[in-house]
């Protein structure tokens, strides 16, 4: 019978290499993170208690009237001009934005004709609202 007590080893874990490791991570996630651009479906409702939109660098402007006259950038177009109009400001800036500014009176036909356009033309379309009072 052995009676010799046995020493155990002393066990011991180096993390200085887990920390770099760790710090590269967090650093490319950060740095990642950062450059993405996250799909995220924003709404605007048709009224704003704050009274503030969000407007974007690149943005034209299209107006109906209740009379059903057609403005882009404040310049008169018929609906059928409205498609080249939009197209030849898309050319300079591929990335624009348009802002539909309707009149209460008018029919929501009416306002998706200039829908259908962007849908077309693969712009984004925002529709302003009137803050709430």
């Amino acid at each position: 019978m052995n009676l010799r007590k046995r020493t155990k080893g002393s066990v011991e874990v180096h993390t200085s290499a887990l920390n770099d490791i760790m710090f590269f991570l967090m650093l490319f996630f950060l740095l990642a993170s950062a450059v993405v651009n996250p799909t995220v479906v924003k709404l605007l409702l048709p009224q704003s208690s704050s009274g503030q939109q969000s407007t974007a660098k690149k943005a034209v402007t299209v107006t109906i009237d209740e009379n059903l006259k057609y403005f882009v950038d404040k310049k008169p177009v018929t609906i059928e001009q409205l498609q080249p109009t939009l197209e030849a400001y898309q050319k300079l800036a591929p990335d624009m934005t348009i802002l539909l500014y309707v009149s209460r009176n008018v029919t929501y036909q009416d306002g998706f004709v200039v829908n259908d356009i962007a849908n077309k033309l693969k712009l984004k379309l925002v529709v302003a609202v009137e803050p709430k009072k």
